[in-house]
């Protein structure tokens, strides 16, 4: 320890720590010695570190500041390949009824463009069941154990679906959390979403928020597909494109 650290008013020494990258105080700084763990496993540490990021809470949400930090920096979709740049890459378990899934350019025949800007793609499906899944490793992600057993942190699951305008389809999402061993510890299943023929070709956003799931989720698969209810042969199915899955601070 450097001479005359442990002497600093703890206001000072927190605002030293605060510029420390958090997976360094978590696990050099916080052995240094009992004050120092006692300063990074409190709450004004993190506080702090939130404030200097602009990571923002109601202050009456005053729960675990370090996990809502990590889970703030963390945050992102974690569904690789979500609108079909990179073909089917990341999705495994494809079932390709018809001729199959393919992947289309926005806004496609007898479609609309999407909502976002940034979604330039989107899978289509044909005329028996294309249905494709992935599967999350929540600790791959960076989200450890203790994390999800204790915080449980909600999960947020988010798909867009749409039909074209000149045919009718059906479109289904199912979303399981997974134990060690892929016990299926919480679910979420649409019911079948059936898209008339006359319909405007329209985005549809569907989502669901887990929580309160119990300790030992380790994965998140996602799965979700559709057909057209008029057997044409080629890709009038259901469009489906930016799915994501969250862990939320």
């Amino acid at each position: 320890l450097a001479p005359g650290m442990e002497s600093l008013p703890e206001a000072v020494l927190i605002r030293i720590l605060a510029s420390i990258p958090a997976a360094e105080l978590v696990l050099v700084c916080r052995l240094v010695c009992c004050q120092w763990k006692n300063l990074v496993d409190g709450a004004a540490l993190w506080i702090l570190k939130c404030q200097q990021e602009g990571l923002t809470r109601a202050e009456s949400d005053a729960e675990n500041w370090q996990n809502f930090y990590f889970l703030s920096k963390k945050r992102k979709n974690l569904i690789k390949n979500p609108c079909g740049e990179e073909d089917l890459e990341h999705w495994g378990e494809v079932e390709n009824g018809g001729d199959g899934w393919k992947i289309e350019d926005l806004p496609g025949d007898f479609g609309k463009e999407f909502p976002s800007e940034e979604v330039h793609k989107y899978f289509v499906t044909s005329y028996e069941w294309c249905r494709k899944a992935q599967v999350i490793d929540l600790r791959a992600e960076g989200y450890w154990e203790e994390l999800m057993d204790t915080t449980q942190p909600k999960i947020r699951v988010r798909d867009w679906y749409a039909g074209r305008s000149d045919a009718g389809c059906l479109y289904e999402l199912c979303v399981k959390l997974l134990s060690e061993n892929e016990d299926v510890l919480a679910e979420y299943k649409s019911e079948t979403v059936t898209i008339p023929q006359e319909n405007d070709g329209s985005w549809t956003e569907i989502s669901h928020t887990f929580s309160n799931y119990g300790p030992g989720v380790r994965f998140v698969r996602f799965e979700h597909g559709g057909q057209d209810t008029l057997f044409w042969k080629g890709w009038y199915g259901v469009r489906v494109t930016n799915s994501s899955v969250t862990v939320e601070p």
